[in-house]
């Protein structure tokens, strides 16, 4: 089962090149803060502009560096399905405890597309699969039906990371596929109203910043203090709306140079923050009496 509070990872770039060094320091970063799970080369990882090599050496490095110490996920998804096959199995093949296949985008497919994509992957690779249901970004949602039948099919497809508003999605998920199913928040903002309604725990770009918070929200809520993560919730609101002034991971990914934990380092088409944005979300680190080395 995977749940808790999961941190969707950052890729550092430094001159170009995948920045080892840092990559490393924030898995180390997670371990101490006791976050549950890092997933690497999703979305926040920019993920579509690595090439393949580095896809897999990041997974891969990933692994070797927590050591067992935390719970590697890979996003491994694509809009092609033999692409999403082969992600997923080097996943599997260098130890990655389970893989975040994403909706496929761009080609809209139908939903017998989607179950055929998702039943292919989870047939081939016996590793754990989380369905990653972003249709913001894939222009596709895969339907609760699709998601029921796939689940009774395939023992190893466990949760669904759901980037939607629509709370009535995830009561019919909950209600549907019941507890041994884990449904994941995508939207650091909809974390508290998902766990209200039986979600696991997140996916989450703000822990990238404040790991220990934000899994005190989610083992509040999980223990039904919910007057408590109300309060957390709140606390954090700020920041979660910060970390998406611009196009996710670019808030974030400052707001760690901000920290001195990365490069301030992205690939094209994804371009520093505004000098006005970035303004912004520094006075919200003040906030919170984060440390800021840049």
């Amino acid at each position: 089962m995977f749940e808790g509070s999961i941190v969707a990872l950052i890729t550092p770039f430094r001159e170009g090149e995948v920045d080892w060094e840092a990559l490393g320091n924030l898995i180390e970063f997670h371990i101490q803060n006791g976050t549950d799970a890092i997933l690497v080369c999703g979305t926040t990882g920019e993920s579509p502009t690595l090439t393949f090599e580095e896809h897999e050496k990041v997974i891969e490095f990933a692994v070797k560096q927590a050591k067992g110490r935390i719970k590697v996920i890979a996003g491994t998804g694509g809009n092609a399905t033999h692409e999403a096959v082969h992600l997923t199995a080097h996943a599997k093949e260098v130890g990655a405890d389970g893989a975040l296949v994403v909706v496929p985008y761009y080609n809209k497919p139908t939903q017998k597309g989607i179950y055929e994509h998702f039943k292919t992957v989870a047939s081939e690779v016996d590793i754990p699969i989380i369905i990653y249901n972003i249709p913001s970004r894939t222009c596709t949602e895969i339907s609760t039906e699709t998601m029921k039948k796939l689940v009774s099919e395939c023992e190893n497809i466990v949760a669904s990371k759901e980037s939607t508003p629509n709370m009535d999605r995830i009561s019919e998920i909950v209600k549907t596929l019941g507890e041994g199913f884990s449904v994941l928040s995508g939207d650091d903002s909809l974390t508290l109203p998902m766990l209200a309604l039986g979600a696991k725990g997140v996916i989450s770009v703000a822990n990238n910043v404040l790991p220990r918070e934000v899994k005190k929200l989610v083992n509040l809520a999980k223990e039904g203090d919910f007057k408590r993560a109300r309060e957390f919730h709140y606390y954090l609101y700020d920041l979660f709306k910060a970390l998406f002034l611009e196009t996710n991971p670019i808030p974030v990914k400052t707001a760690l140079w901000m920290m001195g934990m990365c490069e301030k380092e992205f690939r094209l088409p994804l371009t520093p923050m505004s000098p006005e944005n970035e303004e912004k979300l520094r006075q919200v680190l003040k906030k919170y009496n984060i440390p800021l080395k840049n």
